[in-house]
């Protein structure tokens, strides 16, 4: 009866909330351009004032600036200390290493043991599967357990050659020197990934549990790999070029695309082993019963025992730079034909938070997407903007908003993680617990802590039930998406 007391108090505070976040939704607009008289401003007065400024360094300027450096003590001591040594450890914020605490007054339940995704670019599969062996771990009263990482990343990087050489196909006739074949053909099969990517795979693939498919050691060190799938794939991206000049039509081309496939097959199997077509999987469950089930399908496996609607889920981002209650998507993004395109439903950081909340309450872990190396001490295990006190050491300010900094390149979303936690101080957000996958030897065992600042700035990207969230922002799933280009920031991949 307790049990479904708590529940039920979940599901009352579940609604309140949803309907504060109808209300912000519908009040806040996207960021407005910043005063630019006042940015001006700034540079029009002080000691290196010239009133006919010249285009090169003059010595004259070069004096001054040493003058002012020298004129400041704190300067001579900052010299000293950070010319000696690695400017993080000189500047970390003790305060701040005092301040955040792994404690926090909402967590979930259950939590697996921090995973480790060692020398590759794969954290976007390691949160995922994060999220996915809870359900194993809670069904079957299990301490810890692990789904295969190495299974899904083989697919992956295998589907993801295909999606570029159809891409080479599709674009045979564009310049090669253009912006968009030169972006494409850079990093062909990137480690990282989307949260739509994973739908993907496991709609086509399903997962099986990692003692089936354990890590090779290509999987954990991947840039050899990377190295050797990218130079056959931009070899046959010109050979594709050339069958096309020489007047073949789009069979040959797909024809020979095939023979090329097998290939890169031959190369991803012998680097990683090849996924199993059927396994036996045995355990003990937390009782100390023995289970055996024989002749599994990665398929049948995903869906018998996992059980999870992943085409039920979708990603929300906050993008200031667009306009808020729209779809968007990335021309050129994806990593199986035929399969999903990348979607996302843009919404305001307020939003983003609130829902969040309530599904960390909900007892439900949240996959999400960061610039994870802003504002970090990887040792103590934080993501705190004040961590590293660079204004203390260089007398400097960080100025460009969130979404100047996706527009200057300072920026993007490069690693996903899993939220499991969260610190409320009258109901409002203090401080995030997250889930890792960069081994357990640092913060809390694996999961570090994440101020709410940091989660302001540097967060993009959540991915949540569609029965989760608000009508209002599951219906913005049926508009026609806004198609960004291939390389607008908000295409890059999680790793």
């Amino acid at each position: 009866m307790g049990q479904n007391h708590s529940r039920s108090i979940n599901n009352n505070k579940r609604r309140r909330s949803l309907i504060k976040v109808r209300d912000l939704i519908i009040s806040e607009k996207y960021e407005s351009n910043e005063n630019k008289a006042d940015i001006a401003e700034q540079y029009l007065t002080g000691e290196c004032h010239d009133d006919d400024p010249s285009t090169s360094l003059k010595e004259e300027y070069l004096n001054k600036f040493s003058d002012k450096l020298n004129s400041d003590p704190k300067n001579r001591l900052a010299l000293n200390a950070i010319s000696g040594d690695d400017m993080s450890k000189i500047l970390l914020n003790r305060e701040t290493i005092i301040d955040d605490l792994h404690v926090y007054s909402e967590q979930i339940e259950l939590e697996g043991k921090a995973t480790n995704q060692k020398s590759s670019g794969r954290c976007w599969l390691f949160a995922a599967t994060n999220v996915l062996r809870l359900i194993i771990m809670k069904k079957y009263k299990l301490d810890d357990f692990e789904l295969s990482q190495p299974f899904l990343f083989f697919f992956d990087k295998l589907e993801k050659a295909n999606y570029f050489l159809e891409n080479m196909i599709e674009l045979v006739n564009e310049d090669v020197d253009s912006r968009l074949i030169q972006y494409l053909i850079k990093s062909p099969v990137e480690d990282g990934g989307q949260w739509d990517m994973v739908i993907n795979l496991l709609e086509k693939y399903g997962v099986v549990p990692k003692s089936v498919f354990p890590e090779s050691y290509n999987s954990s060190n991947s840039a050899r790999l990377n190295w050797l799938v990218t130079t056959k794939l931009r070899e046959f991206a010109f050979q594709l070029r050339e069958l096309n000049a020489s007047g073949k039509d789009v069979n040959t081309l797909r024809n020979a695309k095939i023979m090329m496939m097998e290939e890169i097959y031959r190369i991803i199997a012998i680097s990683l082993g090849e996924p199993p077509k059927e396994f036996d999987w045995t355990f003990r469950d937390g009782n100390g019963k023995y289970h055996s089930h024989k002749g599994l399908t990665s398929k049948s496996f995903y869906q018998d025992f996992i059980g999870y609607k992943a085409t039920e889920t979708y990603s929300l981002v906050n993008d200031p730079r667009n306009e808020y209650l729209r779809l968007y998507t990335v021309k050129y993004l994806g990593n199986i034909q035929g399969g999903l395109p990348i979607r996302y439903v843009n919404i305001t950081m307020d939003v983003m938070k609130r829902l969040s909340i309530d599904t960390l309450r909900s007892g439900k872990p949240v996959w999400f997407g960061s610039d994870s190396g802003k504002g970090i001490h990887v040792p103590s295990g934080i993501f705190d903007n004040r961590i590293i006190d660079y204004e203390l050491g260089f007398n400097i300010k960080f100025e460009l908003t969130k979404a100047k900094r996706l527009q200057y390149a300072q920026s993007a979303m490069t690693h996903a993680m899993v939220l499991t936690g969260v610190h409320l101080d009258n109901d409002k957000p203090v401080r995030w617990r997250v889930e890792n996958s960069w081994g357990d030897s640092r913060g809390d065992k694996g999961y570090f802590v994440m101020s709410d600042d940091w989660f302001s700035d540097w967060v993009y990207q959540i991915v949540l039930e569609k029965n989760d969230t608000p009508k209002e922002l599951v219906d913005v799933l049926d508009q026609s998406p806004i198609v960004l280009p291939a390389w607008d920031p908000m295409g890059a991949l999680a790793m």
